[in-house]
């Protein structure tokens, strides 16, 4: 059973960086099968990795309610979509994509949502780690059939606004039909120390720091020139920080 990783925090606070650092992280050692999930409507993680994304889990499905009986002569419907959702999936030497895409519109999707939920819990049995990069609502992880994140790492910047947004999200975990076994906070773009009254707030929310990412400027500089953050370089700050965070993920998560 796959180990999973989620992430999650409000827009804006580098959740989609620090998910690309951890895919990092896991291309660099090399072993150990790694399925990232792009779970965020707005789609971004390809991006910083370098990917170009053609087609996502959306299009599928909204391609399919469009013409629902547009399927192939002889062939199941579920077969059907899983061949589909196997074209979707991008794969790479050192680890795999799948791109979640747009929400739906209009119309009844349960029972092709049904069938790709089912198809992404069978994938997952491939891999030994999952890492799922999740909008501030988390409505991919609360429709997984599953329902079990092995740690949840909260994202925010280094502001009272990104931290009480954390502080919801934590809030509102149990009204998700959710099995959390694990939570820790990053802060990111984070100086060297701390204010009282960030600390403060973070003892108030109650999920303990895990990780500060201080401010990189290869990050700026990787960005404004487009380049995958799979090649930062091994001594960037960022990069060493999510490597510690990341031994210690291993020993939470066991």
């Amino acid at each position: 059973m796959s180990k999973v990783i989620a992430m999650a925090g409000k827009g804006g606070v580098g959740k989609t960086t620090v998910s690309a650092l951890v895919t990092r992280y896991f291309a660099k050692q090399q072993k150990d099968p790694l399925l990232a999930i792009d779970a965020d409507p707005n789609s971004n993680l390809g991006e910083t990795l370098g990917l170009e994304i053609d087609k996502t889990v959306g299009d599928v499905r909204e391609n399919f309610m469009k013409d629902p009986q547009g399927v192939p002569s002889g062939m199941d419907k579920i077969v059907y979509l899983e061949m589909l959702m196997n074209q979707v999936l991008i794969e790479q030497p050192e680890f795999d994509l799948l791109v979640m895409g747009r929400q739906e519109g209009q119309g009844c999707y349960c029972m092709v949502n049904n069938i790709l939920n089912r198809f992404a819990e069978e994938l997952e049995k491939n891999y030994k780690y999952l890492l799922v990069d999740n909008e501030a609502g988390m409505e991919h992880l609360s429709r997984r059939t599953s329902g079990r994140v092995d740690i949840l790492l909260l994202v925010t910047d280094y502001a009272l606004r990104g931290l009480r947004a954390v502080g919801r999200i934590n809030e509102m975990l149990g009204d998700l039909k959710l099995e959390i076994k694990h939570k820790g906070l990053i802060v990111n773009r984070a100086p060297k120390e701390l204010s009282q009254a960030f600390l403060d707030e973070v003892e108030r929310i109650g999920v303990p720091i895990l990780c500060t990412i201080p401010d990189d400027n290869n990050l700026l500089e990787f960005d404004m020139d487009q380049r995958s953050l799979l090649d930062l370089p091994d001594d960037s700050t960022a990069v060493k920080a999510v490597e510690q965070m990341m031994e210690k993920v291993h020993g939470i998560m066991g």
